[in-house]
């Protein structure tokens, strides 16, 4: 979501002439480029919430944009159903524009509508909008068709069978697989190569098995590639050798690689899970959404007419879930629990959500934050509980960051605790001690970000952030 901050912003300053940090602008954790002239400001939901807790009127903003709403990402939907709050109790005026190329419209205008308004974006997509002041019924739905180029599907499954994604795990054979049809599509068609995959650990294995490609270069996009990868994954290529960009669902929605006239898509997405050996929320690989699967095959008719190859049986096509399941229905709920506490509505009751939270996962976050002392016994929390949902931490990292502060330092409990938070490479080490030495005194972007991380929750806990 960082990413696509940063995209967006840069996309719509440059549209004006200008810089990100002019009219238009941006902050995403740890960093920020706005000013007094900034009139759009791109946020990732993590710092839309922050805000809310800090100043619910949201002083300044005439309009929330929650674009990418099909995603269903539990910070999205919670930040949707504050902002509900807040325009009932404090602000009629505000006006909320829910936005999406493939999101379920009816839902959304009936939840901005009753609760009070959603849209859908440049795709072709809809959603719908409010206009401000909670109407009655549900929100008027926008259709806003932009420019869209016809999109071949080319459907290209295994010749054998492969074994189903299991937690993290995706068969080799299936990799290979991907990485011969990106062999293929470069033979039969013109133009750069978007080759969707679930993560990282795939990225790298499927950009290991297309090495010595002589006739393009292959490039990574994903949270973890450096800015400048990025940024020239972003800026197209530079009339050279043509570019195969292997890249997780970051590159669905949120961005737009130029150059692209073919998709591969491998059919996979990750979805968050509860993990009850841990008592934190895990990644596990999924079969991709119809919704996704739309998604990413709009990537290719951007510019031009394009094609899409996905690499399963068009018959098993009808039996992919609609759309993406959301986050709240599977997710570790703690820290949506400590958000809801803090905003007054301990168990979620009087908030607009699509889907209410489950009673289970409610109870579980609740017996949790009772015992890390972030609410009492009747759900609210208590101070040491506002305390842990400012820092924008999982509250059980929250609590260890606060206590560590005391036994070791501030310096020292924030860089464990960053550590904990993203899980280093893997050729880091499983020795939390080694891995500590090894980011603090590394070049890699891991350890960059690692920095970056330790020095914001060092401020955020001693006040100077």
């Amino acid at each position: 979501r960082r990413i696509a901050a940063r995209a967006a912003a840069r996309r719509m300053a440059w549209l004006l002439g200008e810089r990100p940090g002019g009219k238009v602008g941006f902050t995403v954790r740890g960093e920020r480029q706005a000013g007094r002239g900034t009139v759009v400001e791109v946020v990732t939901t993590g710092v839309l919430l922050q805000r809310l807790h800090r100043d619910q009127e949201l002083t300044g903003v005439d309009v929330v944009v929650l674009d990418e709403c099909h995603e269903r990402h539990l910070d999205a939907d919670t930040a949707a159903a504050f902002l509900l709050d807040v325009r009932a109790a404090l602000r009629p005026d505000l006006r909320l524009i829910a936005a999406s190329a493939t999101t379920d419209a009816e839902g959304w205008a009936r939840l901005l509508g009753d609760g009070e308004s959603g849209e859908r974006g440049t795709d072709g997509g809809e959603g719908a909008r409010d206009g401000g002041g909670g109407p009655e019924g549900p929100a008027p739905v926008v259709s806003a068709p932009g420019v869209s180029h016809p999109v071949e599907v080319v459907w290209a499954p295994p010749e054998r069978p492969v074994r189903p994604p299991h937690g993290m795990r995706v068969d080799p054979a299936l990799l290979a697989h991907v990485a011969a049809v990106v062999r293929r599509a470069l033979r039969e068609r013109e133009g750069d190569v978007l080759c969707f995959l679930p993560g990282v650990g795939e990225i790298a294995r499927v950009a290991g098995k297309l090495g010595g490609l002589a006739e393009a270069e292959v490039l990574q996009v994903h949270g973890r590639a450096p800015a400048a990868v990025q940024e020239a994954v972003l800026a197209g290529a530079d009339g050279g050798r043509r570019r195969v960009v292997l890249a997780t669902s970051v590159a669905e929605s949120s961005l737009t690689v130029p150059g692209v006239r073919i998709v591969v898509d491998c059919g996979l997405a990750r979805e968050p899970r509860m993990d009850h050996a841990r008592g934190l929320s895990a990644l596990t690989t999924v079969r991709a959404s119809r919704a996704a699967a739309r998604q990413r095959a709009g990537r290719a008719g951007r510019e031009a007419p394009g094609v899409v190859y996905r690499c399963w049986p068009e018959a098993e096509d009808a039996r992919l879930p609609r759309f993406p399941s959301p986050e709240i229905a599977g997710a570790d709920l703690t820290a949506f629990a400590l958000q809801t506490a803090c905003w007054g509505d301990p168990d979620a009751s009087g908030l607009a959500l699509l889907d209410p939270p489950p009673a289970g996962a409610m109870t579980a976050a609740r017996e949790t934050l009772t015992a890390i002392g972030a609410v009492d016994a009747a759900g609210r929390a208590t101070e040491r509980g506002t305390r842990m949902a400012r820092l924008g931490l999982h509250p059980r990292l929250a609590r260890a960051l606060i206590d560590g502060a005391m036994e070791v330092g501030a310096r020292r409990a924030a860089e464990v605790v960053a550590l904990l938070s993203e899980e280093p490479p893997r050729e880091y080490g499983d020795d939390l001690a080694a891995a500590w030495r090894t980011a603090r005194h590394g070049g890699d972007p891991y350890a960059a970000r690692w920095r970056q991380e330790a020095r914001r929750l060092e401020q955020a806990l001693t006040g100077r952030g």
